[in-house]
């Protein structure tokens, strides 16, 4: 990190277009890159720094993403400790930044060194993420004024397509028998989502992806999972999957499948998109506690 930030300060660049003629949105990792599509549209090009499929917290940016932020007209992050990279990376960097979980009440971590530290994962909150994009369609406007009415358009349009996917997580997830009602990951990156759906959450580790759980914290899983009969338990896309797959063999659970949290897959994949990533998770975690198909009896 040291080598790259001495390289972004020798190469101080002004923010100019991109190759398309248009402004040069850049974020961090690519579920706010998918929003800023969404509100932007044609008006401007978002890139993601972090590719489809990588791992967020950890990142270790490149000569080339130092180039593309020199570059950039507008950048973008989350904030909440998420990019523990990013002051570094922004050094010398002239282009300004918008930090999108300004405005969230932060729901703290509760374990170990990183006690009384804000989740990172808002977003995951279809409440929250409408804070973010209100963030997204601000820094639009400032940056292209001249579009302002496109972008408020969009960004209210988008708004509602999530709080309509907030009201089906809420309906669909409240018929999971009450003594189902927990949620159970490796990561503890549900809390937002958990706290919208009156879930309990448990998980092998808080936000760390790269603590390997120890077998005392396998084993207060594996407790948890007994004790509160939970049908099964999940694990995210970014992360290793073996811990979570012994606790449900040691349990008795079923692993219910994977969950998509810090990163959006491909085009051709599974979670494309913000929303779509949102309905992933709810139709596993529904199918997983024994809850109804989403979208069932509409």
């Amino acid at each position: 990190m040291v080598v790259l930030a001495l390289i972004t300060a020798g190469c101080r660049v002004a923010p100019g277009r991109a190759d398309s003629g248009k402004p040069l949105v850049l974020t961090t990792f690519t579920v706010i890159a998918d929003m800023a599509r969404q509100v932007g549209g044609e008006f401007v090009q978002v890139e993601s720094i972090v590719k489809p499929g990588a791992e967020i917290h950890g990142y270790d940016p490149t000569p080339s993403d130092l180039r593309r932020v020199a570059d950039a007209d507008l950048v973008l992050n989350n904030g909440f400790g998420l990019e523990k990279w990013f002051e570094q990376f922004m050094t010398g960097v002239d282009a300004p930044r918008v930090t999108l979980s300004d405005g969230v009440q932060p729901i703290p971590i509760r374990s170990g060194d990183s006690s009384g530290h804000p989740n990172p994962h808002a977003w995951m909150s279809p409440t929250a993420a409408l804070t973010y994009v209100t963030g997204i369609e601000r820094a639009l406007s400032d940056l292209v004024p001249e579009h302002r009415a496109d972008f408020a358009a969009a960004a209210e349009s988008y708004r509602s397509e999530i709080r309509r996917l907030g009201d089906e997580l809420t309906a669909t997830l409240a018929t999971v028998p009450e003594e189902q009602r927990a949620l159970v990951t490796c990561e503890g990156a549900f809390s937002y989502l958990a706290r919208d759906a009156g879930l309990s959450e448990r998980y092998l580790w808080a936000v760390n992806a790269e603590a390997d759980p120890t077998p005392q914290d396998v084993a207060a899983v594996v407790d948890f999972v007994e004790q509160q009969r939970v049908p099964a338990v999940f694990c995210e896309s970014t992360v290793s999957d073996a811990a979570q797959r012994q606790v449900a063999a040691q349990s008795g659970a079923r692993f219910g499948g994977v969950l998509y949290v810090d990163s959006l897959s491909e085009p051709d994949g599974p979670v494309p998109t913000y929303l779509d990533l949102l309905r992933h998770d709810l139709t596993t975690i529904a199918a997983g506690l024994g809850g109804a198909r989403p979208g069932a009896g509409r």
